[in-house]
């Protein structure tokens, strides 16, 4: 285990430096910030650490290259921690991954007690975490708690969707779970029984400052991709049909070009000549991510409509600027905790074809910000698809609603308001207001 402080860090990733909470005035407002100032203030000098299994790629690990210099820009003292394991441990943390969310997976005593336990024992041999609130995400690092060696009140953050987790790697964690101060889930669904103690309701976010995340005009974005569109042989002209996600079997990104081979065979939209791009990254964690790519490759079949694209040169201004200028974006998993892709294009003004699942349903409002469908109805896709790509008045107007819905929900000062509500709770300070 090392820590965002540390120089093999900084070497690899470059130093997470305090940002001042006033950057984020014109987008959130004066009231806002003040609000969030006050909320720190009580916290000054305070401890406040994460612990989680990669320092990049993911959504966890995106959120808190934002949460942590925030939180030191407010005066608190935070430290990022991210555990090390082998290949072995993250195949097994990744199948963790996988029934937790339904599917049916299998296990050795040797992979729970000689790797998933012994690599959280392991990681704490010569680390102790002294805080006065430290928030541990998802499975991989959820035993560490009676393994490892930490001082102040825990918490327990999962982001992944456990309402239909098997029952028997479930009540393996549950014991570590019920060794925590509390435990956070991103929507009241997927809270299981067994829990024992205090259980919070927060919502992932997406930094607006961010270099993916910063609104930019249309022609930016397409002035931006310019070298993108020359690498992959790509023409700006025809509308883009875009889907940003890791290549994962829950992802469902064969749908999503299932469907739009059928959209293509419509006699209007052929007209329009669309394409279909899809881009995803690898992460540290997920080892299938390589094997998923190949098959939706096959998927695709060479079809010269349809772009699979992974680990993209720079990357979040690409994904940023074809974030703007997709004339919609589809995010249709099968499983999905949140799905911050969604939060970030509905950000952009693109409106969303999602499916009616998970943290998805959060953010997609039918008729507001995009529309829901069942992952696997390809005609309701489909006809979603045709609906938005043939009516540009109603892209402008969901595209406007989405904006102003992500600004009031789901950007990160909102994360780092409720994160602070929290830790002045478990101080003493404060009662919250969004216990489950």
């Amino acid at each position: 285990m090392y820590d965002n402080q540390s120089e093999k860090y900084k070497k690899q990733y470059g130093e997470l430096k305090p940002i001042d909470i006033h950057k984020y005035m014109l987008i959130i407002g004066a009231k806002e910030v003040e609000e969030i100032k006050r909320l720190a203030s009580l916290l000054q000098d305070k401890t406040w650490c994460h612990v989680n299994s990669t320092f990049d790629g993911g959504g966890v690990a995106e959120m808190l290259k934002s949460v942590v210099p925030i939180a030191k820009g407010l005066g608190i003292k935070c430290k990022w921690f991210s555990i090390e394991g082998s290949e072995n441990f993250y195949s097994i943390t990744k199948r963790f991954h996988n029934i937790i969310q339904g599917l049916d997976q299998q296990f050795t005593i040797e992979d729970l007690l000689e790797t998933y336990l012994e690599t959280n024992k392991k990681n704490f041999i010569n680390q102790r975490i002294v805080a006065d609130m430290t928030i541990v995400h998802d499975p991989q690092p959820c035993a560490s708690i009676v393994h490892g060696n930490y001082e102040g009140k825990m918490i327990w953050r999962c982001h992944i969707d456990t309402s239909e987790a098997n029952e028997m790697i479930w009540n393996f964690l549950l014991p570590y779970i019920n060794n925590y101060d509390g435990s956070i889930f991103s929507q009241r669904s997927f809270v299981k029984k067994g829990i024992k103690k205090p259980v919070y309701q927060i919502a992932p976010a997406i930094d607006p400052l961010s270099v993916k995340n910063r609104q930019r005009s249309e022609k930016e974005g397409y002035d931006t991709l310019s070298g993108f569109w020359s690498k992959y042989k790509i023409d700006p002209d025809r509308p883009i049909i875009l889907a940003v996600s890791r290549y994962d079997v829950h992802k469902n990104q064969e749908t999503i070009i299932q469907s739009f081979k059928k959209l293509k065979k419509d006699k209007i939209i052929r007209d329009l000549k669309p394409i279909l791009i899809i881009v995803g990254n690898s992460a540290t964690d997920d080892p299938e991510g390589i094997e998923m790519y190949r098959k939706i490759q096959a998927v695709a079949d060479n079809d010269p409509d349809v772009y699979t694209l992974l680990n993209i040169e720079n990357n979040d201004e690409c994904i940023g600027a074809l974030m703007k200028v997709a004339k919609l974006f589809v995010h249709i998993s099968t499983k999905e905790g949140f799905g911050l892709v969604v939060t970030e294009a509905l950000w952009q003004g693109t409106p969303v074809i999602g499916s009616d699942i998970g943290g998805i349903k959060l953010q997609v409002i039918n008729g507001k910000t995009g529309y829901l469908v069942n992952p696997h109805n390809i005609h309701s896709i489909v006809t979603f698809m045709k609906y938005l790509l043939i009516n540009a008045d109603e892209r402008e107007k969901l595209g406007y609603n989405a904006v102003e819905y992500v600004r009031e929900n789901f950007l990160i000062t909102t994360l780092v308001k409720k994160y602070l509500i929290l830790m002045r709770f478990l101080l003493g300070i404060d009662y919250p207001y969004f216990t489950i």
